[in-house]
């Protein structure tokens, strides 16, 4: 692997590491399995790609695009709040109407390119700017988890029943949980759009798995209980993440193509869910 790919799978596990604190806020904070990150991501890249095309400014289409991704989430919310649709399938039925409105969205072109168009990344350095932007998020993201707010919203996860007795009401903050989640992943959506200078109406396939790779990942590199670490740990496991794929793709001996990237991050998984059983069985036996 050489340098330049070395730096771009750290800028691309930088930018994940915003999808991946997303997925966190769901699949850990708030206790909901949420599928709508596929759409989310998508249209948060396609929103970006159609503003930078009306040239507007690069901050503005990023906070478009998080916008885009957080109705997207308010979408979810509503359908399990008010329609009493299951969590996994509210999420489903989003992010599957999401590819259609995407398209919508990009004008009814599947993918648009921005090689001519003023991006953020256009004349400063890529790297340092994503690890600003993740040390705001991910510090932003912690101040508010500490808050009034952010400990209603992580008791949600922890006991709902004692939550509600506690007076939180468990349907707006499910709802706000949804959608701040998926405005981030909107935002991840618009960043990779203007790092990659183009958007496709099928960014986002595989999304919510590659999030959740970069999640478990996190936690079995930092497994401590401090809220601040774990969602840093979002950020440091989908760079790993990204390196390790990297790497396997590059090792020539295993015969991988791009086309076995499904398979490896599978695997990946697996061994991240396998091995610590495995581990622990054989050290009861011993």
């Amino acid at each position: 692997m050489s340098g330049a790919e070395f730096l771009t799978s750290l800028e691309i596990g930088l930018i994940y590491g915003v999808v991946a604190v997303g997925i966190f806020l769901t699949f850990r904070i708030i206790d909901f399995p949420d599928l709508t990150c596929d759409g989310s991501f998508t249209c948060g890249a396609a929103t970006a790609a159609v503003a930078l095309k009306a040239s507007l400014s690069p901050l503005t289409s990023l906070l478009l695009a998080a916008s885009a991704g957080g109705l997207a989430g308010l979408a979810t919310g509503i359908l399990y709040v008010k329609f009493k649709v299951t969590n996994l399938l509210s999420g489903i039925l989003v992010a599957f109407m999401l590819y259609s409105l995407n398209l919508k969205i990009m004008g009814g072109i599947p993918n648009i390119t921005l090689m001519n168009e003023g991006t953020l990344f256009v004349g400063s350095n890529a790297l340092m700017l994503l690890i600003a932007i993740s040390l705001g998020i991910g510090s932003l993201l912690s101040y508010l988890l500490a808050t009034d707010f952010g400990l209603a919203l992580r008791s949600i996860g922890q006991n709902q029943q004692l939550a509600k007795v506690m007076g939180v009401r468990l349907a707006s903050f499910t709802v706000a949980g949804l959608t701040l989640s998926n405005a981030l992943i909107g935002l991840g959506g618009g960043l990779y759009c203007q790092h990659q200078s183009f958007s496709d109406v099928s960014l986002g396939i595989g999304t919510v798995i590659i999030g959740l790779a970069a999640v478990m990942i996190g936690e079995k590199l930092l497994p401590f209980r401090s809220l601040w670490l774990n969602v840093f740990a979002c950020f440091l496991g989908s760079i790993v993440y990204r390196l390790l794929i990297a790497l396997a793709l590059h090792s020539e001996w295993l015969g991988l193509e791009t086309s076995d990237l499904n398979l490896i991050t599978g695997l990946a998984i697996l061994a991240i869910m396998v091995l610590p059983q495995l581990k622990g069985k054989s050290t009861c036996s011993a």
